[in-house]
């Protein structure tokens, strides 16, 4: 619960830090006419429909198991990933479009001062929220607030670029330069979008745990394989900030239930402990030849210094 609250709490702050900029940037961009800074104007706006869905995303994945979803509710986050890179792909053919009609009939922009501040505050306040959202993502195991760090992030850079492209066009008096920024800034939200959805996808489709996290869970695990313990058909998944782990644990059939089912509650816990949000179900069988399918995936680990 406390992680729950934090992360809404966090969301929430990147939903009115979007609003804000958003705002500033569709007026510097209303009074100066330039398509750079309404570029960015369209990606904030992406932003802060992004950063809508997180909030929402935070709190329904955040919500216990219930009798329709049993395995609780983590692939809100997935799905929120997956409809935040779709939304930067939109704001990123906006921006090509808007750029290419400036190309072809190009024009002066007014009041560049104006556009320089307003990308300059945009960029400082964004590092700071982006800073929040990836600090509490990686405390709260939230891919929602990663992604809408990651939104953030690329934010900052982009109207980084803006600022640059108003700059060297007040000096070099070259309008084309605004259109030719932007469509940087777009080929930079693409980058950002395919990386956010490919991502946010993998889980959806029950895609294995990355190599490190995998390790750990195995390290975890073989600390408990003494005594002729065993396991093997070890399989890991993700959801959202969750993490769903099953294999099966032989022992020796001589093994009393009430021990070997100690066991596997200590390890569950341990498993908890070592990568937060982890759920384990364990299938205990006892010690008999690896049925055919699992040849040389059974694990034995028995050195006394690993006892528990």
């Amino acid at each position: 619960m406390p992680h729950s609250k934090t992360a809404a709490r966090v969301a929430l702050v990147s939903v009115l830090s979007n609003t804000t900029l958003t705002i500033l940037k569709f007026t510097a961009a209303l009074l100066s006419g330039s398509v750079s800074i309404l570029s960015e104007g369209l990606h904030s706006s992406m932003d802060l429909v992004a950063s809508i869905i997180a909030l929402i995303a935070v709190r329904v994945s955040r919500k216990p198991p219930d009798q329709g979803h049993p395995w609780g509710h983590g692939k809100a986050e997935n799905v929120s990933g997956v409809a935040e890179g779709l939304l930067i792909f939109v704001a990123a053919f906006l921006i090509v479009g808007e750029a290419v009609k400036k190309i072809v009939e190009p024009h002066p922009v007014d009041a560049p001062a104006l556009g320089i501040l307003v990308m300059a505050f945009s960029a400082v306040v964004n590092s700071v929220v982006s800073f929040v959202l990836y600090r509490t993502a990686k405390k709260t195991r939230s891919l929602a607030l990663e992604a809408d760090a990651l939104h953030l992030k690329t934010d900052v850079y982009t109207s980084a670029g803006v600022a640059v492209g108003l700059v060297l066009m007040t000096l070099t008096n070259l309008p084309i330069l605004d259109p030719v920024v932007a469509i940087l800034v777009a080929l930079l939200i693409f980058k950002e979008a395919w990386h956010l959805v490919a991502k946010s996808f993998g889980p959806l489709l029950d895609v294995g745990l990355d190599t490190a996290e995998r390790q750990t869970i195995e390290r975890v695990i073989g600390e408990f394989m003494t005594g002729g313990a065993g396991y093997h058909g070890l399989k890991a998944r993700r959801a959202g900030h969750q993490i769903f782990v099953e294999f099966h644990l032989t022992m020796p059939g001589s093994t009393p239930l009430e021990t070997a089912h100690a066991l596997t509650e200590r390890i569950e816990a341990a498993l908890g402990q070592a990568l937060e949000g982890t759920e384990a179900v364990i299938h205990m069988e006892p010690d008999a030849e690896v049925p055919p399918g699992d040849q040389g995936t059974e694990t034995r680990f028995l050195p006394p210094s690993l006892a528990r």
